[in-house]
């Protein structure tokens, strides 16, 4: 199943792909500081594969912040929070917001509260390789 989605002006497109169902698809509620603050919910898949294509890349505002390990994918023009992605060895790893989706509402399970507070870099780094989705970035 492919997913479209991104921010609400077009700066910044996702694709998802997962061959799990979005309704049967786990959801997370990271209890971090700024996953709060934006009430994000994400998703992902390992076996999956994300596309975020920066169509205006001066748009785009990447963010950092506690083990600094992702760079969190906002717009800065309207706003929106797309995916927080991870690289490693010239390798990408990404989760994607569910609200920028095109069809956020078919996630449907209820999510799960994510406390990841415990981990030092490393885990946090082999957490995110295990568990987020290989993703691809690119500007046309």
């Amino acid at each position: 199943m492919r997913h479209k989605g991104g921010c609400h002006c077009g700066a910044i497109e996702v694709t998802f792909k997962s061959a799990i169902a979005p309704e049967a698809m786990e959801v997370r509620a990271c209890q971090c500081s700024f996953c709060r603050k934006h009430a994000s919910l994400a998703v992902s898949d390992p076996a999956g594969h994300v596309r975020i294509t920066l169509q205006e890349p001066a748009a785009v505002q990447r963010y950092r912040f506690g083990l600094s390990t992702a760079d969190y994918f906002l717009c800065g023009r309207c706003g929106v929070y797309v995916a927080a992605v991870l690289e490693e060895a010239g390798q990408h790893y990404a989760i994607v917001i569910v609200n920028a989706l095109e069809e956020a509402g078919r996630f449907s399970q209820p999510p799960l509260a994510a406390d990841y507070s415990h981990e030092d870099e490393a885990a946090r780094r082999r957490r995110r390789r295990e568990r987020w989705t290989p993703a691809v970035i690119e500007a046309p």
